[in-house]
């Protein structure tokens, strides 16, 4: 079973969810042209890291930007992963990814589970208290956000409830993105999944985004790499792969978790 992934790796108009709209509207047309199933965005889209005005840029139950994202997946007949946005609840503010089926239909929300303490997501937002597993187009994936990939019994925990694909959105930082590259293939090769990774480019007032982003097969070979400017990226994934690799080296069946 093969399907074309679409990866926008965008610039983020610091503190601008109008402007960054524009261009998920862009990245959204021209994935569909392109044939795209799914297309995924980066981390904090809407918003960057303006976390000091964060409590008035965050969506109230992020259900203007779930209404934008649906409209563009059903007039597009396209799957959205939508990176994440910065959501309002009344307990306080979460970084939560949103998936859109191409009906318009929100299928997932997941609110990342691990606050990046280096640039202050503690101070400013609530974690997450649910997985990020959802099923689109019949197969089950999971949806995780940056930080998130340096807990590799977290990314575990999707694989083993059937995650066949696992989607990461970030801002990751230039000065670490050989931790980037070297951490999703080793989450690629230890579940013998794919990994389609979204990360952001270009900077804001206080960091420099380090592009990258890319898909990575089951053997945890790069399908395909982007470099630090703005682009898609698309590839297709072939799911068949990796119950292949799964049967040439049987790790799931050798796991011995009493141990661990």
């Amino acid at each position: 079973m093969k399907k074309k992934i679409g990866i926008a790796q965008m610039d983020i108009t610091f503190g601008d969810p109008a402007e960054n709209k524009k261009r998920v509207l862009k990245w959204v047309e021209r994935a569909s042209e392109d044939g795209c199933e799914i297309v995924v965005f980066p981390e904090l889209w809407t918003t960057g890291y303006d976390l000091k005005r964060i409590g008035e840029l965050a969506d109230e139950e992020a259900e203007e930007i779930t209404g934008f994202l649906s409209e563009l997946a059903s007039r597009h007949s396209i799957h959205i992963v939508g990176g994440s946005v910065a959501r309002k609840t009344k307990e306080g503010i979460t970084n939560t990814l949103l998936v859109i089926d191409n009906n318009g239909k929100l299928i997932k929300q997941y609110s990342k589970l691990h606050l990046f303490k280096l640039m202050d997501e503690h101070h400013y937002m609530l974690p997450g208290t649910t997985d990020g597993s959802f099923n689109l187009m019949g197969i089950q994936m999971a949806g995780l956000i940056c930080y998130d990939i340096r807990f590799p019994e977290w990314f575990r925990k999707h694989v083993i409830q059937g995650a066949k694909a696992v989607f990461v959105v970030a801002e990751w930082p230039a000065q670490r993105i050989s931790h980037w590259k070297a951490l999703l293939m080793a989450r690629a090769i230890e579940n013998q999944c794919y990994v389609i990774a979204c990360n952001r480019t270009g900077s804001d007032p206080n960091n420099e985004f380090g592009g990258h982003s890319l898909l990575i097969d089951p053997w945890g070979e790069i399908v395909r790499e982007a470099d630090e400017t703005e682009g898609l990226l698309s590839a297709e994934i072939d799911l068949d792969l990796v119950e292949q690799v799964r049967r040439k080296i049987p790790i799931f069946q050798d796991r011995r978790p009493e141990f661990y």
